[in-house]
């Protein structure tokens, strides 16, 4: 079954996905992600949204599928390239998967480059907002694009010829190039050459005006004369090759950050090719020379009727057009980060927040800068995953610390996917400072958000903690929802600072409380409180990004059948198939898109208060989460927090706006608005009433 027509009229139900055969146990985890990320695209294509942010969820969808290449593909075709024939849960082997795959990203790429060409392009446009070709422009636009080629982008240009005494040239990974055939008029002879487009200049170039863009390959082909002197230009199409970008680091390494630079080095040079993206343009002889030299099959050439690299438009949501972009919604304060005594107000209650809704920087950054400050703190120890963001914040308040005499660790992991490089710096720039910088356990990532602040008091030692859902990166907290606690309760503080021992030195975990940490006890023990729920009368709701692991889902359909009422709100992958007769007809999935990334892990067991148990933290249902990383999750127990856990649950299930649920047959329908509950417009509105109130 193919995705359905996306804006539905006269009630038509609006449908993304591949129905699946009824006797599926488990979607496959590849093609469930990309019906994820053909929920992003429909937000491209809904005329009710702003224009901007239709352009923006087009260019999310072109980055996301962007890694999903680099890395899941990838993955499978080196299972293919080295015979490995196993099937995963859902039956299917990786060479099979990689032919669904392809089916599949054709009908996207297709659907995408279909909104961006016919639908926005058009409407910016009308907006007044205009790409343009430089044969279209009148002397005055020429001359001043001819000043800007000349000044900018001339001088970083580089032709790579290919000829016996030139090698075919390496093509850098994401890389948007220009294969160029000239001619010699003289000889005749015809050569190919690579050109590659400057990745640090913008991806469009504005016109005097501000309002008309051409794009930066345009512009170059245009110029080639300048490049090719003397020589004739036969042909001149983009390409664009995807390579493999995960790595494989040997954690026996001696130096593990010496070894994670020589191995991003390689993930520069040496990764495999995994997809070569051409346009309708390309004739047959550069696309046959493309693909013997990069080691292609037909398999791996995507042709795209358009644009190339729309993940580029994202710069068009700079522009000065509030008319064209939502309205920003405002953070807030929770009132203990208003008391002149930040750890007083934590010794009174503990405090659950909600990002972006309520503001991090005022939050977790003002909780971690007034520990470095504060002169009764004798030491803070901090997780770190993806740091991101300017050197302020939470690195600039450790370094702090750690310059006024404190004892200061950070656990920084330096194998976060695309954030390696950003890591080692950080790592580098706290060592400076005198912060001692760990890099986690051998053969496990540090994924748990987590932070100890160690205050000496009049009464003694006094532990501060937060736990969290997200990563300690002031950027993303503006766009990802997350949840975080601040607790002074020194059993949740002994057990944050055991967790910490076991991360930085040779301790073994002897068992927590409030605590569930993977890889110890984290799959047993949410197994059990499913298993706890498996009759008539239990209840389980629970939200996350992704469930993958089989084990997880079976004991969730074993719930189901037993007469357990289940609710999953999960943003991205789903492996699990609801509401099939006799096996999950108990089980509900829903996933909520829209303009904050839904990141938050909440897991709520029981039917109601005060039985029902809740759980926050860093990990979600998959084998990675639950068996090759170190995550925890933490027991919510003041009255307060659970009610906030209650709210922010049941918006996520009444949502019929940004809502989508998953079928019977594996498929995803859009929720038809009858109450109009948006989860992000509503839990602000709640979250404002909630301060002002204060």
């Amino acid at each position: 079954m193919s995705a359905l027509p996306l804006n539905p009229v006269n009630g038509a139900t609006t449908t993304v996905g591949v129905a699946v055969p009824p006797e599926t146990r488990y979607v496959n985890r590849e093609l469930s992600w990309l019906d994820f990320n053909a929920r992003v695209l429909h937000l491209a294509e809904d005329f009710e949204l702003p224009l901007l942010e239709r352009v923006r969820f087009l260019a999310i969808f072109s980055s996301n599928l962007d890694e999903f290449f680099q890395v899941r593909v990838a993955a499978l075709k080196e299972q293919v390239l080295v015979g490995v024939r196993a099937k995963g849960p859902d039956g299917i082997d990786a060479a099979g998967q990689l032919r669904s795959i392809r089916s599949r990203v054709e009908d996207l790429v297709t659907q995408q480059t279909t909104v961006f060409t016919k639908e926005l392009v058009p409407a910016l446009r009308d907006a007044g907002i205009q790409f343009v070709d430089y044969e279209d422009l009148n002397e005055g636009d020429r001359e001043q694009l001819d000043r800007v080629f000349d000044e900018r982008v001339f001088p970083v240009l580089t032709p790579l010829a290919v000829d016996p005494a030139h090698p075919f040239p390496y093509i850098s990974n994401l890389s948007l190039n220009l294969a160029v055939v000239a001619r010699d008029p003289l000889s005749g002879e015809q050569r190919f050459a690579r050109v590659k487009v400057p990745p640090l200049l913008p991806r469009f170039v504005a016109l005097a005006d501000g309002e008309r863009f051409i794009a930066l390959e345009t512009l170059i082909a245009a110029h080639l004369d300048m490049l090719f002197p003397g020589m004739e230009i036969v042909t001149c199409h983009p390409f664009r090759v995807t390579r493999n970008a995960d790595l494989a680091l040997d954690d026996d390494a001696e130096d593990l950050l010496q070894a994670m630079e020589e191995v991003l080095q390689q993930r520069t040079k040496f990764g495999i090719e995994v997809r070569l993206e051409v346009d309708t343009t390309m004739d047959d002889e550069v696309l046959d020379l493309l693909q013997r030299e990069l080691e292609l099959t037909d398999n791996e050439v995507y042709v795209v009727d358009g644009p190339l690299d729309l993940a580029g438009v994202m710069a068009l949501t700079d522009l000065d057009r509030p008319d064209l972009l939502s309205p920003r919604l405002s953070s807030y304060t929770p009132s203990a980060f208003t008391a002149e005594d930040l750890f007083g107000a934590l010794r009174a209650h503990e405090v659950l927040v909600h990002h972006p809704y309520e503001s991090f920087a005022t939050t977790v950054e003002a909780f971690l800068a007034t520990a470095a400050r504060d002169p009764h703190v004798l030491a803070i120890k901090q997780t770190l995953y993806r740091t991101g963001g300017d050197e302020e914040g939470i690195v600039d308040a450790l370094a702090s610390a750690a310059r006024a005499g404190k004892q200061v660790a950070a656990v920084v992991e330096l194998k976060a996917r695309f954030d390696e490089l950003t890591n080692i710096e950080r790592a580098r720039l706290l060592e400076q400072a005198g912060v001692h910088v760990v890099y986690g356990l051998v053969g496990l990532k540090t994924h748990a958000k987590a932070a100890l602040v160690v205050r000496q008091e009049h009464n003694g030692i006094r532990r501060y903690c937060h736990l969290g859902t997200g990563n300690y990166n002031p950027k993303t907290a503006r766009l990802y929802e997350d949840l975080g606690l601040f607790s002074a309760d020194p059993e949740l503080g002994a057990e944050v600072a055991e967790l910490f021992n076991h991360l930085t030195g040779y301790s073994r975990p002897r068992g927590f409380h409030r605590l569930l940490v993977a890889p110890s006890d984290l799959r047993g023990a949410i197994t059990d409180r499913v298993r706890a729920q498996a009759r008539p009368g239990g209840r389980i709701t629970m939200k996350m990004n992704a469930l993958v692991d089989s084990e997880m889902i079976d004991t969730l359909y074993e719930a189901s059948i037993a007469g357990c009422e289940i609710d999953l709100v999960i943003r991205g992958v789903c492996c699990l198939v609801p509401g099939v007769a006799g096996r999950s007809d108990r089980i509900r999935v829903r996933s909520i898109i829209g303009r904050y990334l839904e990141h938050s892990r909440v897991f709520r067991f029981g039917d109601a208060p005060p039985d029902r148990e809740y759980l926050i933290g860093s990990a979600d249902l998959m084998p990675r989460n639950l068996d090759g990383r170190v995550e925890a999750l933490v027991s919510i127990t003041d009255p307060a927090s659970q009610a906030r856990l209650d709210e922010i649950l049941d918006v996520n299930l009444e949502d019929d706006v940004l809502a989508w649920e998953m079928q019977p047959d594996g498929t995803w329908h859009k929720c038809r608005p009858e109450r109009f509950v948006e989860t992000h417009l509503r839990l602000h509105d709640l979250t404002a009433a909630r301060t002002v109130g204060v």
